[in-house]
């Protein structure tokens, strides 16, 4: 598993053991959220391990962390500025027992410090806007490794010519499959056979076309790049 700029974009999803098994077939890596780790029992390697942004606990998060040892995972939302040191120093930890920690800034008045404010072993998190938030820090300010969380696949598609993309992850395709629809590549319209797998099957194969052709490019962080 390789991530880092000038590398293909890493995708992961974190759903039911079906749509484990689906992405996975088609390139994606196996996520879970640290609040349920049953459908990647027998994955031998977690991708990416999510938290419970609503109701965060970091005592439960480092111990899901220490359990699965994730090449990827999240530190807690930095909605607040002031919290930003006390996520940092929580991020140290995280990153003890992973490859990757990404921080994700949401608090406006950081748009002018994501470079110097939060240190170069992290990656940026950009939470893609939807009904229920999403980063209020214009894309511009991203000028780093940056990690989408969430949204749809083709709004997170659209971002990445705005800031440099090295991973991703999305599950909003498995929502639409269950009535019958699936991303043909520019959007969510019904399937002409129908059925939750077919539509899985097929959105995982057109978010692949849609990236295909990516890759992030600032010459100064080529440092991010690595291998495990």
């Amino acid at each position: 598993m390789r991530l880092g700029i000038g590398e293909p974009v890493l995708k992961f999803v974190a759903h039911s053991a079906t749509v484990l098994r689906i992405a996975s077939a088609h390139g994606w890596h196996a996520g879970a959220r640290y609040t349920n780790l049953r459908d990647i029992r027998n994955f031998e390697r977690v991708g990416f391990l999510d938290i419970d942004w609503k109701n965060y606990n970091f005592e439960k998060h480092i111990q899901a962390v220490i359990l699965t040892k994730p090449f990827m995972t999240v530190a807690q939302d930095v909605e607040d500025k002031i919290e930003l040191t006390k996520i940092i120093d929580q991020a140290y930890l995280l990153l003890e027992h992973c490859k990757f920690v990404i921080i994700v800034p949401k608090d406006p008045l950081l748009q002018n410090v994501l470079t110097a404010g939060i240190p170069s072993e992290f990656i940026l998190g950009y939470s893609v806007p939807t009904r229920y938030g999403g980063t209020r820090i214009p894309p511009s300010a991203f000028r780093r490794p940056v990690h989408l969380l969430g949204g749809r696949p083709d709004i997170q598609r659209r971002l990445a010519d705005q800031m440099p993309v090295v991973s991703i992850d999305v599950n909003r395709f498995t929502l639409d499959a269950a009535f019958g629809d699936y991303f043909d590549g520019s959007g969510f319209r019904p399937h002409p056979v129908g059925g939750y797998q077919t539509c899985l099957t097929a959105s995982v194969s057109n978010i692949n076309a849609i990236w295909n052709e990516y890759r992030s490019s600032i010459e100064s962080y080529t440092k991010y790049i690595s291998q495990t």
